[in-house]
């Protein structure tokens, strides 16, 4: 890691550069120089395809004044910018600066759209068509990738179409999801219920909280067992949104349905990360966004 946080790149990059910019110098003045013994037609002697002859000819003017010019550009082009390794250059510009600068354009540009949508609260803003249309967009740009263009999510993506909601589905909360992200954790329970006969009772068990096809038999014996797993999901099994512990009772399976998927899940747990949108988008943005997925839960529970 030495590497990237010393000067040596820095500074290998300034080298190069300079050494280049010279040698391109030393290359021009080599050319303009350099006599060479022509004959009296004013060729080299060098003969190629049996009548091809090389003149001895000058560097047209013009071609040497356009390299002149592309050097000295080049010198206040690296005093103006950083070009030399650490050098920032007089005019102190930085990538990025100009992002930043480029973002506050873009911020400055929409702010009157958004000052409108700022004064509706989330439920009154979900029907409102335009700012659904503004909505959409950015739920494609940063949502859709993760959660489909449907909003319907797939295997480990929440579906944001139904009514099933880890942290909650206020508006408080999804913009506190949309905010900072979320990261779902449930670690690996097997050493605490027992052994792997007790994993499979307790898979069965929880198949019958959702109503799912299952063996009683082992369901009941697997009930007891489902006490390691109540501190989470509760002794019901409807979960806890304040930490995130899904619903067992309502037959969504976020990673997959059947014995074999609890079983997995039991034995080795699972991590789930959401990435949160604060550090790409505004407050203004994140509050038709929030809106946006709450219109799409809204249309479900209608």
């Amino acid at each position: 890691m030495s590497d990237f946080v010393s000067n040596f790149w820095a500074m290998y990059v300034a080298v190069a550069v300079l050494v280049s910019i010279l040698a391109c110098v030393i290359l021009l003045w080599i050319s303009g120089t350099t006599k060479v013994n022509a004959a009296a037609d004013n060729t080299t002697g060098h003969v190629w395809d049996g009548d091809l002859r090389e003149m001895n000819n000058p560097l047209p003017k013009w071609w040497v004044y356009l390299f002149i010019i592309t050097i000295v550009f080049a010198f206040v082009y690296g005093a103006m910018y950083p070009m030399f390794g650490t050098f920032k250059g007089q005019l102190g510009w930085t990538s990025a600066g100009q992002h930043a600068a480029e973002v506050k354009k873009m911020e400055d540009n929409i702010a009157p759209v958004y000052a409108e949508f700022a004064k509706k609260d989330a439920v009154a803003l979900a029907t409102d068509p335009k700012a659904m249309a503004i909505g959409e967009r950015l739920f494609m740009n940063y949502c859709a990738q993760c959660h489909g263009s449907d909003a319907r999510g797939s295997k480990g993506f929440p579906n944001l179409t139904d009514t099933d909601w880890l942290y909650g589905g206020t508006p408080e909360a999804i913009k506190e999801t949309v905010t900072n992200g979320r990261n779902g954790v449930m670690p690996p329970m097997a050493a605490a219920v027992g052994t792997p006969e007790d994993v499979a009772n307790l898979a069965q068990f929880v198949l019958s909280l959702s109503g799912s096809p299952h063996d009683a038999v082992k369901a009941t014996l697997g009930k007891e067992k489902f006490g390691a797993c109540a501190a989470c999901h509760g002794a019901d099994g409807k979960g806890n949104q304040a930490l995130g512990a899904p619903n067992l009772t309502d037959g969504v399976w976020l990673h997959g349905w059947g014995a074999d998927a609890i079983i997995k899940m039991v034995n080795e747990g699972k991590n789930n990360a959401m990435p949160g949108q604060s550090r790409l988008l505004n407050e203004a943005q994140i509050h038709v966004l929030a809106s946006y997925v709450l219109s799409k839960s809204s249309k479900a529970g209608n």
